[in-house]
């Protein structure tokens, strides 16, 4: 059973449309890494973008989060200009990108680490560590967010002694402290059990229903997480849009599944 953020589909309302790109075009010298790429991503839907190593996925990211300015095409999110103006604004405007402060800071607690994100959004004093013991707001989102993400029982725990699996929630939790309404998930599960994968999509797809999140954009090399979970899937290829197609329509076409993800595909289903 599929599990999107809301019913697969792509809708016909411009004024869903939360981010867009349109002719972006991305070149280092003679190399280009993304060459003409058009997409948009839509209230409601859970977008997953694959592709072979070196299909332009991370550039793309870079693009959408604003740490690339592309040499030409246009990128907007909310029908404003969003080319190169870093994550830090982009956040502010309400599209946030996982931190991974837990690899940065690894001797911080689960509660240090949440209250970065949570006081950055509040706007408040920039000594976390104060506001954490001294602000009871800070302190009760930091507590509400940490529930969501089921790391309220570890709030005095450094990250560095979490599961791998919890170390990603965390990662994650940081990002929904900023409270956006789009969050970009750059490989939530890589080096996460098999086991613990689902666990983790569950946990955050129901965590973006619950804080109001409107589309989440997934970078993946799981297919069968991104057959789960996703309302669209936007296939790259050297830099270029392959497909960008509703779960059944993608996987039911072996041509684009086999030049998207070659032999991972026909394993995965095999093992299935």
């Amino acid at each position: 059973m599929r599990h999107p953020v809301t019913a697969p589909g792509r809708t016909e309302n411009r004024h869903s449309v939360l981010i867009e790109t349109i002719g972006v075009t991305k070149a280092y010298g003679s190399f280009v890494a993304l060459d003409g790429v058009s997409l948009s991503i839509a209230q409601n839907e859970l977008v997953s973008i694959v592709g072979p190593n070196g299909a332009g996925k991370t550039t793309l990211v870079n693009v959408l989060t604003g740490l690339l300015k592309p040499t030409a095409g246009v990128v907007r999110f909310k029908n404003e200009d969003i080319a190169g103006i870093g994550p830090v604004l982009l956040a502010k405007r309400g599209m946030a990108r996982a931190f991974q402060l837990v690899h940065v800071f690894p001797g911080m607690t689960v509660a240090e680490t949440i209250a970065v994100a949570v006081v950055s959004q509040m706007r408040r004093s920039f000594d976390f560590l104060a506001a954490i013991r001294s602000d009871s707001g800070v302190r009760a989102r930091v507590q509400e967010v940490a529930a969501i993400f089921r790391l309220d029982g570890k709030l005095d725990t450094e990250a560095r002694l979490l599961s791998q699996g919890e170390k990603k929630l965390l990662d994650i939790a940081s990002a929904f402290a900023l409270a956006p309404e789009v969050i970009l998930l750059d490989e939530p599960t890589s080096g996460v059990s098999t086991g613990d994968k689902h666990g983790i999509m569950r946990t955050l797809v129901d965590a973006a229903r619950s804080a109001g999140i409107k589309a989440i954009i997934l970078v993946e090399h799981d297919m069968d997480l991104v057959a789960e979970y996703s309302s669209r899937i936007v296939a790259l290829k050297g830099g270029k849009v392959l497909a960008d197609l509703p779960p059944d329509a993608f996987f039911s076409d072996p041509e684009i599944a086999e030049a998207v993800v070659g032999k991972l595909f026909g394993q995965s289903k095999a093992a299935h």
